[in-house]
C-alpha cells in the first residue's frame, strides 16, 4: 500500500487494496526464476475453470484489459510486450509504472493473473488472456492518499479512451456508495461498451459486505473461492451485487524483479475474471458488453442457493462454456443499469451532495498456504500495512501472543524465587 506525504482531509476517502497487499517474509522470495513447471504447475484454475480448454478457440489476441492499481512492472519475463500504455494518476509514479514504495507488487501480481505471457516454454506464470494486451492506469491507496476518489475516475476514464474493453479494478472503497464522479466515469465506460470487472474485498481485511464498485449497477463483481470450489472464509466478501466467483486462495503471481509470490485475496479472482471476459471478447467481437457479462454468468456452475445467491453470485465462472456455449442474446446487462440508477437517486439532489463517506479501510491477513515449493516465496503482512488497518484479527492474536508470553514469563520468575526462598530456609 502506498501513502504520500500530504495530509489526508476530512472528508477523504480511503481506498485498499481488496486483495492481500503483503511484504515477502523468508529466502524463497528474490530466488532464481524457476526453470521448469514449480510456477506453472501451481495455477490449478487453468484446468480447473476451463481456461486451457478456451485456448483452443482464442487467447484473447486483439483485446486491451486495463489494470487500474498500484503500477505494473512490464520488464518482468511474463508482461515484456503486453503492456502497451501507461498513466500515473496519484503524482507518485511513472506512466503507470510501480513507484517503488510499499505494496508496489500488487499491480504486477494482478497483470501477470490477468495476461502474462509465461517465462518460456512451460515456465513463469501465464495468464487467463495471454495474447491480451494490457494498459496500466496507477492509483493512490490509503488514508493519507485525499484523491483517491478521483483518481480512480480518472483513470476509468483514461483506460476507455485509450481503448480498453475490460477494466480491472483489484480494489474496493469499503462502502457500499460511491461519490459521483464515479457516476460520470462508470457511466463513461458502460456508454463505450466497456466491461468493468471489480474484486468483492476480503473478510480477512474487515470487509464482511461487498464494498464499491464491485455494488455499482453493471459492474461484474467478483467473489473468491477456495481451491475447491467453496466460498472463501477469508478471501472473499458477501453481497447481492455479487455476480461470479472465481479462485482467491493459493494464488501465484510475479512480482517486480521476477519473483514469484502466492497470495489469497479477490484481487487475484478479479484479474482471473478480466482474463476471461478478455477471451470472450475475442472470441465473439460482434457481442456488446451486456452480452458479454450475460454470457459469463448464464454459463457459470451454479453453488449455493439455486440461482443467483450472496456468497457466489451466478456460480463459479466457466471459461470454455463461457467462450464455446450458445447463448441467447439479451437487450439489458443482468447486473443492472448505472444510467437507470443515477435516475432514480440522484435526482432529488436539490443542492450538490457530499462526496460518500468513506469506511474504515483494513486489508486482509492472508490464510497460510500450503509450503510451496521453491522458487515461489510464502507472503506476511508488511509493518507498514499493519499500522494502517489498526488492530485486525491478526494483531489481536499477535497481542494476546505477547500477552501469553508475559504471564509464563510471570510465572517462571515467580517458580525461581519460590525456589530460592527453599534454598535460604
Amino acid at each position: 500500500m502506498r501513502h504520500r506525504a500530504r495530509a489526508a482531509a476530512a472528508a477523504a476517502v480511503a481506498a485498499v487494496l481488496a486483495g492481500a497487499l503483503l511484504a515477502p517474509a523468508g529466502a524463497a522470495v528474490g530466488a532464481p526464476r524457476a526453470t521448469g513447471d514449480l510456477v506453472r504447475s501451481k495455477e490449478y484454475w487453468l484446468d480447473s475453470y476451463g481456461i486451457r480448454s478456451a485456448w483452443s478457440v482464442t487467447k484473447g489476441a486483439g483485446v486491451t484489459i486495463a489494470i487500474i492499481d498500484t503500477g505494473v512492472d512490464g520488464s518482468v519475463a511474463e508482461l515484456r510486450g503486453a503492456v502497451t500504455a501507461g498513466a500515473d494518476f496519484s503524482g507518485a509514479g511513472t506512466a503507470g509504472a510501480p513507484e517503488g514504495g510499499d505494496g508496489d507488487e500488487h499491480g504486477t501480481m494482478v497483470a501477470s493473473l490477468a495476461a502474462g505471457r509465461g517465462a518460456g516454454t512451460n515456465a513463469g506464470v501465464l495468464g487467463v488472456a495471454p495474447a491480451a494486451s494490457l494498459i496500466s492506469a496507477s492509483v493512490g491507496f490509503g488514508a493519507s492518499d485525499e484523491n483517491s476518489d478521483q483518481e480512480i475516475a480518472d483513470a476509468v476514464t483514461w483506460s476507455v479512451d485509450h481503448g480498453a474493453k475490460v477494466i480491472n479494478l483489484s480494489l474496493t472503497r469499503n462502502t457500499l456508495d460511491w461519490p459521483e464522479s464515479w457516476d460520470t466515469a462508470f457511466l463513461y465506460a458502460q456508454d463505450h461498451d466497456v466491461v468493468v470487472v471489480a474484486a468483492a474485498g476480503n473478510r480477512g481485511s474487515g470487509t464482511e459486505e461487498v464494498g464499491a464498485p464491485a455494488t455499482m449497477p453493471g459492474v461484474l463483481g467478483v467473489g473468491g473461492v477456495t481451491q475447491n470450489g467453496i466460498s472463501s472464509t477469508d478471501a472473499s466478501a458477501q453481497g447481492i451485487t455479487l455476480g461470479i466467483s472465481a479462485p482467491s486462495e493459493n494464488l501465484v503471481g510475479v512480482i517486480p524483479g521476477g519473483s514469484y509470490v502466492l497470495w489469497d485475496g479477490t484481487s487475484g479472482a478479479a484479474p482471473i475474471v478480466a482474463g476471461v471476459v478478455a477471451l470472450v471478447r475475442a472470441a465473439h467481437p460482434e457481442l456488446n458488453a451486456a452480452n458479454v457479462i450475460n454470457r459469463i454468468v448464464a454459463t457459470a456452475h451454479d453453488k449455493g442457493a439455486p440461482g443467483p445467491d450472496d456468497l457466489y453470485g451466478y456460480g463459479l465462472v466457466d471459461a470454455a462454456a463461457a467462450v464455446r456455449t450458445d447463448v441467447p442474446a439479451v437487450t439489458a446487462n443482468p447486473l443492472g443499469d448505472l444510467h437507470e440508477w443515477v435516475r432514480v437517486n440522484r435526482r432529488a439532489v436539490a443542492t450538490p451532495a457530499p462526496a460518500a463517506s468513506g469506511g474504515t479501510i483494513v486489508a486482509p491477513a492472508p490464510v497460510a498456504a500450503a509450503q510451496p515449493a521453491d522458487p515461489v516465496g510464502t507472503l506476511l503482512p508488511s509493518p507498514v500495512l499493519l499500522q494502517v488497518v489498526g488492530l485486525p484479527a491478526l494483531v489481536v492474536l499477535l497481542m494476546l501472543f505477547v500477552l501469553g508470553g508475559l504471564i509464563a514469563g510471570a510465572v517462571l520468575q515467580l517458580r525461581g524465587l519460590r525456589e530460592r526462598d527453599r534454598r535460604t530456609r
